[in-house]
């Protein structure tokens, strides 16, 4: 009997060992194993911002969201045209009249009806209507573009009555994680309010184009018809107006862009008050440091992981004027931190010609500070062509033994971007002698988009090399 207590003991004593081995050794936790089954670490998972998350952090948006609602409008974009019912109206001319209605937002910005809005929304507009959010409706008078910021500037008559309108935030001061609302109608849906962060700024889309842009990038649901409505932060106050989207659907997918307030406030105080933007440059071009090659960054001795590396200096711009030099690391200009060309575009568009920045720069491993005075934009983009141009210097002249002519500026098209033709002066346009971008700009206006266009270059041996440009 004793014999068979003591066997019995062994072999629980045995089971119990085992077990405890196969727990602490063997055994996987059970929520382990669900976060590796259900979330696999090669397929990143979108969550979307909610509105809980806003309210554990305890931040309320209804009053952001009352103040907003009613500066934001519905614009319609009405273009006529006629349809021709037989043969004879489409040889003659006439037919049905029809009209094309685009749909977007627009931000109400004073008390008498100017309203921001984007400019692909009203382009090509014969009439503009805008409805309130209490449902009045209005034929707004287009006031001015900037078809390359992709703004406009609209106004509506009231007869007196005062609106309800946005004021401008500081865009620059806006922080990445900080909450924003985004107010528009998507889809014909007035009035609509979704919420996001800032996930990113000083954001260009296509860095490959010649159209610089900074955007305020927003997790915010934007689609179809947010298109110049408000990105707005939690006190009510403006800070971009949304833009554009990034999706292979067309709708949203966790990516939007808005023009920053800053920038859009200075394009309508432009056009109000000169008629047309005034657009003062730096004058540098470069690349980020983090974009040079490694070989470059050891050969050029670069101390620094950030900044924008200037490749070079405009002749008789600001920079120049002021010693900027081939080789300078712009580490900040004013108060914002420079590290890509969209971080100092979009900082530098919301400027004006003859405005003053501090540009801090690292020459020598030491920083220096150059206050530099913005030279104007005087340029010309003939898009027709795919370049821009700008008037020749005496400098320009000598280099390429011209007379006159103007200088190609930039290339606008990645067709265009594989001829290595920036620099060289343009003399002639369709047998016309041109001396500076007002000639150009004179020839294109009286020319028939379907005429073929013929342009003489001169290279830098001086010789002249004629191209017919055809649709």
């Amino acid at each position: 009997m004793k014999k068979i207590a003591s066997l019995l003991s062994v072999a629980v004593l045995a089971g119990v060992i085992t077990l405890g081995a196969y727990k602490l050794f063997i055994e996987v936790p059970a929520s382990t194993t669900n976060n590796v089954q259900n979330q696999p670490s090669s397929i990143p998972v979108y969550t979307p911002t909610t509105y809980a998350a806003a309210a554990n952090s305890g931040i309320d948006f209804t009053d952001a969201a009352e103040r907003t609602v009613n500066g934001v409008v519905h614009v319609s974009n009405k273009q006529e045209y006629r349809q021709p019912r037989n043969m004879m109206e489409f040889l003659r001319g006439g037919g049905q009249r029809g009209g094309i209605v685009g749909a977007g937002s627009g931000v109400i910005i004073s008390p008498d009806g100017f309203i921001i809005t984007n400019n692909h929304v009203i382009d090509g507009a014969s009439e503009i209507e805008v409805a309130l959010n209490d449902n009045r409706k209005y034929t707004a008078q287009l006031i001015g573009t900037d078809e390359k910021a992709d703004i406009a500037l609209i106004k509506i008559d009231t007869g007196g009555d005062e609106l309800p309108y946005i004021p401008f935030g500081d865009s620059d001061n806006a922080k990445v994680g900080e909450w924003v609302l985004a107010v528009g109608n998507p889809f014909n849906l007035t009035s609509t309010v979704t919420a996001g962060i800032i996930s990113a700024k000083a954001r260009d889309i296509d860095e490959n184009d010649a159209n610089y842009q900074s955007f305020i990038q927003t997790d915010a649901a934007i689609n179809p018809g947010n298109s110049g409505g408000a990105l707005v932060n939690t006190y009510g106050e403006l800070l971009g107006i949304n833009t554009a989207i990034t999706s292979q659907t067309g709708s949203y997918v966790g990516y939007a862009f808005a023009v920053p307030s800053n920038n859009a406030r200075k394009i309508v105080e432009d056009i109000m008050q000169y008629g047309s933007v005034q657009k003062g440059i730096l004058g540098v071009r470069g690349t980020s440091v983090k974009s040079l090659r490694p070989q470059d960054v050891e050969e050029l001795e670069i101390s620094t992981t950030e900044g924008f590396y200037v490749g070079g200096v405009e002749y008789e711009s600001g920079a120049e004027k002021a010693g900027i030099q081939n080789g300078d690391i712009i580490k900040r200009i004013d108060n914002i931190e420079i590290n890509k060309f969209s971080d100092l575009s979009g900082y530098i568009s919301s400027k004006r010609p003859d405005d003053v920045v501090q540009v801090y720069v690292l020459r020598d491993n030491k920083e220096i500070t150059v206050p530099v005075t913005l030279s104007k934009s005087v340029t010309y983009d003939i898009n027709r062509l795919g370049i821009q141009v700008k008037n020749a210097s005496a400098k320009d002249l000598k280099k390429y033994k011209a007379k006159h002519g103007v200088v190609i500026n930039n290339t606008l098209t990645p067709e265009m971007r594989r001829y290595n033709i920036e620099g060289l002066v343009i003399s002639e346009i369709d047998d016309q002698k041109v001396s500076d971008i007002e000639d150009v700009k004179r020839i294109f206006k009286n020319k028939n988009p379907n005429e073929p266009v013929s342009i003489v270059f001169v290279d830098q041996n001086g010789e002249r090399n004629r191209f017919i440009f055809e649709n």
